[in-house]
């Protein structure tokens, strides 16, 4: 046998590559599924915004397991507008479906997340959660030993897969493009501070490797930089398996507005009393974001 290889170390080093703004804190975790490798650097708990969509969506299928069902039409076309167009009003009302904070705590639970506590009564953008439960999460649709069915499986990774065009941006920057990424992304700017969450989880493929990549980050001045912050981790999570060298991110100054006309203040919206999650087209970024329409 050859040595043993200290991931978390490794990426412990590729982080010190990613230029983190003052302020702002980012969490990341890793695993190559192929070998069951794992690395994670940072422990701290995020705001979800978005990315508890997916958590969500699990909640109900096992749910719908449990009882014998598949989940009905109505919730089915919610889900996919959930996932696919990271709709609020879809996952609001998914939300009080599941059972809101006690039914995703019991679900979680199940699925092996210990870190993760959902948002009280309609706020479920303020999701508490860590990298490493995401990647739990993501092992729950991805990996080979799961409490969801396969059917279940298949829906929640096909829904991920085909997120609209403008929401492919976060960890689908480390992606050689072999494969269809699949990922959800979240992102919020907290009413209190003005400053922002943006989070992306998902599953991509490196030099034929796939790999499941959380990263989490808050405190970012826009969107813009809160998404490249975002990609540089993902960059330097997979980096530590594959022997590359991220490259050093900078962040010159962003000055379009991180605003969007139709982006609303309304727990209906957001599952929170902060700002809904944004559309990004109203962002200017130093990553490649496509334009998308619909708030997310």
């Amino acid at each position: 046998m050859g040595p043993t290889v200290n991931r978390n170390a490794l990426l412990s080093t590729a982080m010190k590559t990613v230029a983190v703004p003052s302020g702002a804190k980012v969490s990341v975790a890793v695993l190559d599924l192929d070998s069951g490798a794992r690395a994670r650097c940072g422990d701290a708990a995020f705001d979800t915004a978005s990315i508890v969509k997916v958590d969500i969506l699990a909640t109900l299928l096992l749910q719908a397991q449990d009882a014998g069902r598949r989940p009905t039409t109505t919730q089915l076309a919610y889900a996919t507008k959930m996932i696919e167009n990271s709709d609020n009003d879809a996952a609001s009302a998914l939300w009080r479906d599941i059972g809101g904070k006690d039914g995703l705590d019991a679900a979680n639970k199940r699925l092996g997340l210990t870190d993760t506590t959902g948002g009280d009564g309609p706020l479920w953008g303020l999701t508490q959660t860590t990298a490493a439960d995401q990647l739990v999460l993501l092992q729950q649709v991805f990996g080979g030993d799961s409490r969801l069915s396969d059917a279940s499986r298949d829906c929640v990774r096909g829904l991920m897969e085909t997120v609209e065009t403008g929401q492919r941006w976060g960890v689908s920057a480390v992606a050689d493009g072999s494969t269809t990424t699949a990922l959800k992304n979240g992102w919020l700017a907290r009413g209190t501070t003005g400053l922002w969450d943006v989070n992306s989880i998902g599953r991509v493929t490196v030099d034929r490797t796939p790999y499941l990549v959380a990263v989490l980050s808050k405190g970012t001045v826009s969107l813009a930089r809160g998404i490249d912050l975002v990609e540089a981790a993902a960059r330097a999570a997979v980096s530590a398996f594959t022997g590359g060298t991220p490259s050093a991110t900078t962040y010159p100054d962003v000055t379009a507005s991180t605003a969007s006309t139709d982006a609303t203040d309304a727990t209906a919206s957001v599952g929170s009393s902060e700002s809904a999650d944004m559309p990004v087209s109203a962002v200017t970024s130093t990553a490649a974001v496509p334009p998308a329409s619909a708030a997310g």
